[in-house]
C-alpha cells in the first residue's frame, strides 16, 4: 500500500488524546466537586458541634441554677436559721430543719440524708439523722479538708462535692464557719441524695431550651437533643427518656466550687441536623458524580472504538481500493496486449489466434465477474438491493455457472467437478445465484493450489437444499470462520500474498443468501468424502419450495485443466 493510500493514523491519534483528556477533565471537575461537597460537610458538622456544645453549656448552666436556688441555697438558709452554726447548739436533724421560705425552692428535708459539723481544728465529724458508714465518714473528713482549702471560694459562701461513695450517689452541700477573728472554724452542711434532682433538670425547659428558639425554629426542647449526666466518678446520675447517636454531641460541667464536678452530655438529634443549618446539610453527590464520570468513560469508550472502527474501516477501503485496482490491471492488461496481438497481425497461425481470442474472452469473464460483485456491493451499501425469487430447478441454474465458469477454471490449472441432484426446487433469483455460485468458485480456484479440483456439489437435508463448493487449499482456521464473511476482511495470511481479492466476494454471497431466507457457512471438507485430501467447504441452505418433487441423481461434469468453455 503506497503511503498516499494509507488513513490518517496521526489525526486518529490526535482526537484519541482529545478524548481520553475529556475524560480525565472529567475526572479533575468530579474529584473537585467531592472535594467541595466534603469541604461544605465539614463546615456543616462543624456548625453543628458548635450548637451542641451551646446545648450543653445552656442545659448545664440552666439546671445549675435550678439545683443552686431549689436545693442547695434553701439548705444552707434553714441551717442558718436553726443556729446549727454555733458550736454550743446541737445539731438538727435534716426533719428538725425549718421548711423552706423561698416559692421556688423543693423541700430539701425529703432529699436530706443527714447534716453534719466538722471542726476544721480537731477533724471532729458530728452527725444528726441517718448515720454515714464509717467509710464515708473518712471520705468525708478526708474531702471536705482538703475540698475547703482548695476548691472553697468565700464569695458564694457555698461548696459541693457531687459524688459516688460506697456504690451510694451522694451530693454534700456545705458552708464555712468563721470564729470571732474571721478564721475558718468549722464546716456545716448536709448530705442529700442527687437522684431526688431530677425534676430540676428539665425544670423551666420552654424558658430556657437547649438553644434559642431563632436557631430551631421554634422545635420543642424534647425532640431537639437528649441529655446525661454523671457525677464526677462518671457515675450516672440522669438520663432524659429519648436518646441519640451522639454525632454531633458535646459535653460541659457545672461549676466546681459550689456545683462540684457534674458532667453534663448533650447530643442533637442527627435528623433535625438540616433545620439547624442554613440551607440544610449537604447532601452527598458521589452517586451522581460516579454516574457522569462512568456515563462520560462509556461515551469515551465507545468514541475510541468507533473511531479504530473507522480507522480499521479506512484500512481495509485502502486495500479494497489497491486491491479491486490488482485485479482489474491485470486483466486489462491481457486483454490490451493479445488485442494488440491480433490487430497488429503477429499470431503465426490460426491456433494462435484462436488462443489469443480465448485469453481475451476468458479476462473479459473476469471483468465482467468483478464489475457484478462491484455494483451488487454499491447497491447494498445503499440499501437498494432487490431480488425476484421465483420456484426454480437448482441443478440446471447450477450446471449453467460451472459451465461459464469452466473456462476461467481451467486457465488456471484448476478442474471443476459437479454433483448434482436433480430435482430440486427452490425459489432463487436465478441471476443473484449465478452471482453467488461465481464468487465461491472463485474464491476457491484463487486460494487453492494449481491443479487441485473444486467440486460443486447439490443435496437436500432436512428439507433444505444444501450448494456445496469443496476446494483443497490450506483451510481456513475455525476461529476466523465467521469474520471471513465481512466486509474487506481477508485473512492474515492473504494480505501479504501475491493473491490479489477485494474483500468482498463472500459479503456479497452471505448477503445474497439472508435475502433469500437461508444461511451461509465455512467448515471443514470430511476427509472420508474426498479421499483424505483436506480443504474448505462452503455452504449454502435454501429453503425448498413446499411439497416439491425431488429426484436422486448426480451429473458429473468433468473439465480437466486446461480445457477451453
Amino acid at each position: 500500500m503506497s503511503d498516499s493510500s494509507r488513513p490518517p493514523r496521526p489525526r486518529a491519534l490526535f482526537v484519541a488524546a482529545l478524548l481520553l483528556l475529556t475524560l480525565a477533565l472529567a475526572g479533575a471537575i468530579a474529584l473537585q466537586a467531592y472535594r467541595n461537597f466534603l469541604g461544605h460537610k465539614a463546615t456543616a458538622e462543624r456548625v453543628l458541634r458548635d450548637y451542641a456544645r451551646l446545648a450543653a453549656a445552656r442545659f448545664a448552666q440552666r439546671t445549675e441554677m435550678a439545683v443552686y436556688w431549689s436545693v442547695f441555697s434553701p439548705a444552707m438558709d434553714a441551717l442558718s436559721r436553726a443556729k446549727a452554726n454555733l458550736p454550743d447548739t446541737p445539731l438538727p436533724t435534716p426533719a428538725s430543719l425549718p421548711a423552706p421560705t423561698e416559692l421556688h425552692a423543693a423541700d430539701f428535708r425529703k432529699l436530706a440524708r443527714y447534716t453534719f459539723r466538722y471542726d476544721l481544728t480537731s477533724g471532729r465529724l458530728e452527725t444528726a439523722g441517718a448515720t454515714p458508714p464509717s467509710g464515708v465518714r473518712k471520705w468525708l473528713r478526708d474531702t471536705l479538708a482538703t475540698h475547703s482549702r482548695t476548691l472553697y471560694d468565700p464569695k458564694y459562701r457555698m461548696g459541693a462535692i457531687v459524688h459516688t461513695v460506697d456504690g451510694v450517689s451522694r451530693a454534700i452541700v456545705y458552708t464555712m464557719v468563721k470564729d470571732n477573728s474571721g478564721a475558718p472554724r468549722s464546716l456545716l452542711g448536709l448530705e442529700e441524695d442527687p437522684r431526688g434532682f431530677e425534676p430540676l433538670y428539665t425544670q423551666e425547659e420552654d424558658k430556657f431550651p437547649l438553644l434559642p428558639r431563632p436557631l430551631t425554629g421554634g422545635v420543642v426542647y424534647d425532640s431537639l437533643g437528649s441529655t446525661i449526666v454523671t457525677d464526677a466518678g462518671g457515675v450516672e446520675l440522669y438520663r432524659s427518656p429519648v436518646q441519640y447517636a451522639p454525632l454531633f454531641a458535646a459535653r460541659d460541667s457545672f461549676e466546681e466550687p459550689m456545683m462540684g464536678r457534674v458532667q453534663v452530655q448533650v447530643a442533637l438529634r442527627p435528623d433535625l441536623a438540616p433545620k439547624l443549618v442554613i440551607g440544610g446539610m449537604p447532601r452527598s453527590n458521589v452517586p451522581m458524580l460516579l454516574s457522569l464520570l462512568a456515563l462520560t468513560a462509556v461515551l469515551v469508550v465507545a468514541a475510541l472504538l468507533q473511531l479504530r472502527r473507522e480507522y480499521e474501516l479506512s484500512r481495509l477501503r485502502a486495500d479494497f481500493v489497491s486491491g479491486v485496482s490488482h485485479e482489474l490491471r491485470t486483466p486489462l492488461a491481457q486483454i490490451r496486449m493479445f488485442s494488440e496481438t491480433l490487430l497488429l497481425g503477429r499470431v503465426r497461425s490460426d491456433e494462435e489466434r484462436e488462443r489469443s481470442l480465448e485469453i481475451i474472452d476468458q479476462e473479459a469473464r473476469r471483468l465482467t465477474h468483478l464489475v457484478e460483485n462491484l455494483l451488487h456491493f454499491s447497491r447494498s451499501e445503499r440499501r437498494l438491493t432487490r431480488l425476484s425469487p421465483a420456484p426454480a430447478s437448482l441443478a440446471p441454474l447450477l450446471r449453467e455457472a460451472a459451465e461459464g465458469f469452466a473456462p476461467l477454471a481451467a486457465a488456471r490449472g484448476v478442474s471443476l467437478w459437479t454433483e448434482l441432484t436433480d430435482g430440486v426446487v427452490a425459489p432463487v433469483d436465478a441471476d443473484a445465484l449465478r452471482q453467488m455460485l461465481l464468487n465461491l468458485l472463485d474464491n476457491a480456484v484463487k486460494y487453492g493450489p494449481s491443479g487441485q479440483t473444486v467440486t460443486l456439489s447439490l443435496k437436500v437435508t432436512d428439507g433444505r437444499a444444501l450448494v456445496c463448493v469443496d476446494d483443497q487449499g490450506p483451510g481456513i482456521p475455525a476461529a476466523d470462520r465467521e469474520r471471513i464473511w465481512d466486509r474487506f476482511w481477508r485473512l492474515e495470511r492473504d494480505r501479504g500474498s501475491a493473491v490479489a481479492g477485494t474483500g468482498i466476494g463472500l459479503s456479497v454471497v452471505r448477503e445474497l443468501v439472508a435475502l433469500h431466507g437461508g444461511r451461509t457457512w465455512a467448515e471443514d471438507v470430511p476427509a472420508a468424502e474426498r479421499g483424505g485430501r483436506a480443504g474448505s467447504r462452503f455452504v449454502i441452505e435454501l429453503p425448498l419450495v413446499p411439497q416439491a418433487h425431488t429426484a436422486t441423481g448426480a451429473g458429473p461434469v468433468r473439465v480437466d485443466a486446461g480445457a477451453s468453455a
